[in-house]
C-alpha cells in the first residue's frame, strides 16, 4: 500500500511486501493489519484520535474566551492578582478541554463503530454506510433532548457524512 504523494515511493507493507523481513516483523505487521481492518481497532483508534483533536480544539476554543476584559467574567478576571488569573484560565481551559476531547471522542468511536459494523454486514464500501452511520449516530446522540432533536441529529449527520464521502471519493485528475 503506497500513499499517494510520498516523496520516494515509500509504503507499508501489505501482505506480498514482506521480503526483507524478520519473521518476527512479519507477525507484527500482520497483526497490526488485523487489528486496523477490525471493527474493534477503528473504533479505538477513532475515539482516540477524536480525543485528540477534541482536545486540541477544546484548549483553542476555551483559550479565545479571554481575549477582552470588556465581558463581565474578563472583568472580574482583571480584578485578581496575577497568578489566581492563570490558576484559574489554566483550570477552566483544561476542563473545557477535556470535555470537548471526550465528546469528539465519543462521536469519532460511535460513528467509526457503527460505520464499520453497517459495513461488515451489507459487504460492501460505499455512500450509503456513512451516510446510515452518521444518521444512526446524529439520532442516538440527539436522543435525550426527545425525537425531534433526534431527528435533527439523525439529519444532520447524515447529511454532513454525505458531504465528506462526496469528498473523499470524487474522481481526481
Amino acid at each position: 500500500m503506497s500513499f499517494p504523494g510520498i516523496p520516494g515511493g515509500r509504503s507499508i507493507p501489505g501482505p506480498g511486501d514482506m521480503a526483507g523481513m524478520s519473521q518476527q516483523e512479519q507477525e507484527l505487521t500482520r497483526a497490526l493489519q488485523a487489528t486496523m481492518e477490525s471493527c474493534a481497532g477503528k473504533t479505538v483508534m477513532s475515539g482516540v484520535m477524536g480525543f485528540a483533536l477534541g482536545g486540541a480544539f477544546g484548549l483553542f476554543m476555551s483559550s479565545m474566551s479571554y481575549d477582552t476584559p470588556l465581558s463581565a467574567q474578563g472583568q472580574q478576571l482583571t480584578n485578581l492578582p496575577l497568578r489566581q488569573q492563570l490558576s484559574r484560565g489554566f483550570r477552566d481551559m483544561g476542563s473545557r478541554s477535556y470535555s470537548s476531547a471526550k465528546n469528539f471522542g465519543i462521536i469519532g468511536a460511535m460513528f467509526a463503530g457503527t460505520e464499520c459494523c453497517i459495513e461488515s454486514y451489507r459487504a460492501k464500501s460505499d455512500w450509503k454506510n456513512g451516510v446510515t452511520a452518521g444518521c444512526i449516530t446524529g439520532g442516538t446522540l440527539g436522543a435525550k433532548a426527545g425525537p425531534q432533536a433526534a431527528a435533527v441529529g439523525c439529519i444532520g449527520f447524515a447529511a454532513f457524512s454525505a458531504a465528506i464521502d462526496a469528498f473523499m471519493r470524487r474522481q481526481t485528475d
